[in-house]
């Protein structure tokens, strides 16, 4: 399987610590953001890994290289000073991404989630889309799509709601009416949801989504104790 770090955010939220450097850059427990998606996915046995970006993107080239040094190949999707949005973005970046099932993860997000797990099961019969949900943080209260235990399909309401991780797979069937440019994620799932197309599972482990310079902090203070835990329960189960 192949995968995509979405790296193209402008990380309006983050400045001034994004004025000069790229959001995916930025380090939690000694790493870049980037870099701990990059290892999990390789740990995972993803080999090869697109990387799109925008602001600032050549430095995320300067860093990651090709992807040697971390036993993996990196492949870049360059998108101007302005990105594309998700949806156009993962467009831009479908040659790249072959004609099989792909995750794609937001590089701003940080979790103990781990990848082999979505490529074991890959995606249901039917779907097109297979997204990683978590409880609302609290900037966040109301959710993005609804979850019932009861049955494998997410849709925009009608159950609880819960906050899409950034964490998912998709088919690349998912993205054929999908315009060339700029484009919002949303409008697709949704659409995709009413033809009960789109299934998804909830994670209750670490998660979080490093949108400011104080979710920064607190990540980087608590998340090496996070990772801890999850491999002494990866032990013990």
């Amino acid at each position: 399987m192949r995968a995509m770090i979405l790296a193209a955010g402008r990380g309006e939220r983050m400045r001034p610590l994004t004025d000069h450097l790229p959001k995916p850059l930025l380090t939690v427990a000694g790493k870049a953001l980037i870099v701990h998606h990059i290892e999990a996915l390789a740990a995972a046995g993803v080999l090869d890994i697109v990387i799109n970006h925008a602001w600032l993107g050549h430095l995320i080239e300067q860093q990651l290289g090709d992807g040697r040094q971390f036993g993996v190949r990196l492949h870049y999707s360059a998108e101007g000073a302005t990105g594309l949005e998700t949806a156009g973005g993962i467009k831009k970046a479908l040659p790249m991404l072959g004609s099989e099932p792909f995750m794609v993860i937001n590089g701003d997000v940080l979790s103990t989630f781990q990848p082999a797990s979505l490529i074991a099961k890959g995606l249901p019969q039917g779907a097109l889309a297979h997204l990683v949900l978590v409880a609302n943080p609290s900037q966040h209260p109301n959710g993005d799509f609804a979850f019932v235990p009861t049955s494998p399909w997410l849709c925009s309401s009608g159950g609880e709601q819960f906050t899409f991780s950034g964490i998912a797979l998709y088919h690349p069937d998912f993205f054929k009416d999908v315009p060339e440019g700029s484009q919002k994620l949303a409008p697709f799932l949704r659409q995709a949801m009413a033809q009960q197309q789109v299934s998804g599972e909830l994670f209750t482990g670490y998660w979080a989504d490093i949108g400011t310079p104080e979710r920064l902090q607190q990540a980087d203070s608590t998340f090496a104790a996070q990772q801890e835990m999850q491999l002494r329960k990866d032990h013990v189960g």
